[in-house]
């Protein structure tokens, strides 16, 4: 998935934490392998490939899984986040290399594509159907979350229930440290010099961190995010931070893609819609800041040294 994977665990001897650690680290190898757009032998990569006909193609639980919770988000937030942008992205990938917006007529053929209401999903059969020849499914905003959850089910089956999973800025949080209330959540500031928000106090959710400190482009003076507004085509230019906190990892990842497109007003209305979640939103169009927390965030307990 192109991103640091980091597991903290605390097991009763080294030889149950190594195993856990790493039966966990397979588990995202074996994910990777399967949800991945970069590697050509990937499942998500077949899917898009084979499931233009009429009955579409039977997928793996782990691809169902992902693609099943997708759906209802990419509804809820009215198609702000789409794991159908594929096309687009990939465009995208090029103009950060180049430097270079993309060609409007590639855009506008890419833009076509784009559309959840397009993938079919057949529960009786586990199958999927895209509707249109071309899609291609990208899971970047969803899929490392469902990892993280993954892994951290691994270290519980093993035994190992105090456990935290992250990739990247996306983590999946067990039961706390011993003798402590949660684990200490460092909230990204917005810029890289910047002073952490605040640090967190949680056990057995997700966190994740949307944003575009270390990823976006300038180009003709204007900086774009990696993160691409799928009912636009174009990199989102508000250089936001979006944090979110919510019951698994997986729902956090999704939820913090789809605010980061939103913005702050239909953002948040989105996170007060979403049982259990909480969110953070820091942006700074036109290089004023602005933060706007949602009514649940400042429930959430506060690391006591943060006080």
């Amino acid at each position: 998935m192109a991103v640091p994977v980091n597991i903290a665990l605390y097991a009763p001897v080294e030889e149950a934490a190594r195993r856990g650690a790493d039966a966990a680290f397979a588990r995202i190898r074996a994910l990777d392998a399967a949800l991945s757009d970069y590697d050509p032998a990937s499942e998500v990569r077949r899917l898009c490939e084979t499931a233009t006909g009429e009955d579409g193609v039977s997928v793996s639980p782990d691809l169902w899984a992902v693609l099943s919770r997708a759906q209802p988000v990419s509804e809820a937030s009215g198609g702000a986040f789409d794991v159908t942008i594929g096309p687009v992205v990939r465009l995208w990938r090029y103009a950060r290399r180049l430097h270079e917006i993309p060609e409007p007529d590639l855009l506008r053929d890419a833009r076509s594509l784009v559309d959840y209401r397009f993938v079919r999903l057949d529960p009786t059969k586990r199958a999927v159907h895209l509707a249109k020849p071309g899609m291609r499914i990208d899971l970047g905003g969803i899929a490392k979350g469902y990892a993280a959850d993954e892994a951290l089910e691994v270290l519980r089956e093993r035994g190992i229930p105090r456990a935290l999973v992250a990739l990247a800025g996306d983590m999946a949080l067990g039961d706390p440290p011993p003798d402590q209330r949660g684990w200490r959540i460092r909230v990204a500031p917005r810029r890289e010099d910047g002073a952490p928000a605040r640090y967190l106090c949680l056990a057995r959710c997700g966190v994740s961190t949307s944003g575009d400190m270390y990823q976006y482009v300038t180009i003709g003076g204007r900086r774009y995010s990696h993160i691409v507004d799928p009912r636009t085509g174009l990199g989102l230019t508000d250089q936001s931070s979006v944090t979110i906190v919510a019951p698994d990892g997986m729902t956090a990842d999704a939820l913090a893609s789809a605010v980061s497109v939103l913005g702050p007003e239909r953002g948040q209305a989105l996170i007060e819609a979403t049982p259990g979640a909480a969110g953070l939103i820091a942006r700074a169009p036109d290089g004023k800041e602005e933060t706007y927390a949602s009514k649940r965030w400042n429930e959430i307990p506060i690391d006591a040294a943060d006080r």
